[in-house]
């Protein structure tokens, strides 16, 4: 559904979120944590007090007269609860948990906790329905056989939390500035980083259309080289397919040049005055001559520009090759009688093994066609010596190749040509063959489309004429890839 289709996204906006969300999710958990270190910062200076009031109140437990006793002046007890935030409280018991000082409700210390003399000890309590912090230890009074007496100072944790809070705001505070600053700065960087995109941007929409020269790689950011690359790489690519196009279109229309003034030629002759019967019937025998040679052409145009632009796109499948070859042959042996050609067929019979590639079956017999027509028309002939053009498939199971074969008797390719013959509307100058020299080129596409390699050899090396042999080598199905129909013998 279009309502769920998410709209098309901003290198920009992106870049932003991920640098902005991680930002803004750390901001409150540095605020907690900093709240923490502000409690830990705060506490530590009131701990100390806390022991020092704890210590001094233990130097005055004395022993007299055989009793402990504790004597806090006036003065001292004033003191120590002067406090303009903060409530203080002590407490000072006897070996026997009697009472010698300070409040009765004062909570005592854990029942597990053993008493150590002379070591301070700090721990959170609750006193009166109010947090406080103590400080307590323990004094072992100079008295044979006395037990130790507990000394203890609470303190409620206002000043605590005043520093702590001024701690937070000391630290926070210049964050609400710095942190919109941050967030300015990021933009203006990205702004300024994604700036040689919109550059680039603007020096291919000022490109002519017909500008087809690669882009400055040197004056982009490292990151975008590999890009402009692959644009260059493109253009290259897109510049040798127009050329090539241009160049094809150039020799079509060459090739058909030559039937169509035929046709006209003779049109003119059959035209003229005092022209006979026997000279309008041969003129007509030349137009016609004419015409098919210009539909050949069209037709060998129309199959090189389906073989390079459908080869990918039309559907796979697996192909008896040997099948393939067979109907070839068949539908092209009454033209091979018509020119006493003795054409035929041998190797491997459909459905054997090893004969079944994957490829398309319509490209494949055309490739086939165009080897066999190709064979049949180069081949001399008469009733006294005929041509033999032979079509064969050899299968090789263990290694997955398939070979398909033409061979034929007449006078072969020159060493020299062989890769010459490959390119459109090239015929070689010694030919007397009507052909648009195309057939082979069709034949190397196809091949091409379905990862096969053509070769080209002398049929009978040292003979004259040497014969032309023609091989295009298939990579075959896996036999537990062929299909049942296809594994049955014909």
């Amino acid at each position: 559904m279009k309502i769920f289709q998410r709209e098309q996204r901003s290198l920009f906006g992106e870049i932003l979120d991920w640098m902005l969300t991680p930002l803004l999710l750390l901001w409150p958990i540095s605020l907690a944590l900093t709240w923490l270190v502000a409690q830990s910062i705060a506490g530590k200076p009131f701990d100390r007090a806390l022991e020092y009031n704890v210590q001094a109140l233990a130097q005055l437990v004395t022993v007299q007269n055989q009793r402990v006793v504790f004597n806090l002046p006036q003065p001292a007890r004033e003191m120590l609860r002067a406090d303009d935030s903060d409530q203080v409280y002590y407490q000072v018991r006897g070996g026997r948990g009697e009472l010698l000082s300070g409040e009765k409700d004062f909570p005592a210390p854990p029942d597990d906790e053993r008493p150590v003399a002379g070591e301070t000890r700090l721990r959170d309590d609750e006193m009166r329905g109010l947090d406080v912090r103590i400080a307590y230890t323990w004094v072992r009074p100079d008295l044979p056989g006395a037990a130790p007496v507990l000394v203890q100072v609470a303190e409620t944790r206002e000043k605590r939390s005043v520093l702590a809070t001024e701690i937070i705001k000391g630290v926070m505070l210049p964050q609400f500035v710095i942190l919109p600053l941050a967030v300015l700065l990021v933009w203006l960087a990205l702004v300024r980083g994604i700036k040689p995109l919109s550059q680039l941007e603007e020096r291919i929409r000022a490109r002519k259309p017909d500008d087809l020269s690669p882009l400055d790689d040197k004056a982009v950011p490292l990151e975008v080289a590999p890009l402009v690359s692959s644009v260059n790489d493109l253009l290259t690519r897109l510049k040798d397919s127009i050329a090539t196009q241009k160049r094809f279109l150039a020799d079509a229309a060459h090739q058909l040049k030559t039937p169509l003034a035929g046709l006209r030629m003779q049109a003119d002759l059959a035209q003229r005055e005092g022209a006979n019967a026997e000279e309008l019937k041969q003129s007509l025998k030349q137009i016609g001559r004419s015409s098919m040679r210009a539909t050949h052409t069209v037709n060998q145009l129309l199959a090189l520009a389906r073989a390079e632009t459908s080869g990918k796109t039309l559907p796979r499948q697996p192909c008896d090759l040997a099948l393939l070859t067979r109907e070839v042959v068949q539908d092209l042996l009454p033209r091979a009688l018509d020119r006493r050609v003795d054409l035929g067929y041998e190797g491997a019979l459909p459905g054997a093994p090893g004969v079944v590639v994957t490829g398309n079956p319509t490209l494949l017999k055309e490739l086939m066609r165009n080897l066999v027509d190709n064979a049949i028309n180069y081949t001399p002939s008469s009733a006294e010596h005929p041509g033999v053009v032979t079509a064969r498939v050899l299968a090789d199971p263990i290694g997955r190749i398939a070979l398909l074969q033409v061979e034929d008797s007449g006078p072969g390719i020159p060493e020299a040509e062989r890769e010459l013959v490959f390119q459109p509307f090239y015929r070689s100058l010694d030919t007397t063959v009507d052909g648009s020299g195309l057939g082979l080129p069709i034949v190397q596409e196809i091949a091409q489309q379905h990862e096969a390699a053509v070769r080209l050899e002398d049929a009978r090396p040292g003979h004259l004429p040497p014969g032309t042999l023609v091989v295009v080598r298939f990579a075959t199905v896996a036999p537990a890839e062929v299909p049942h129909a296809l594994a049955q013998p014909a």
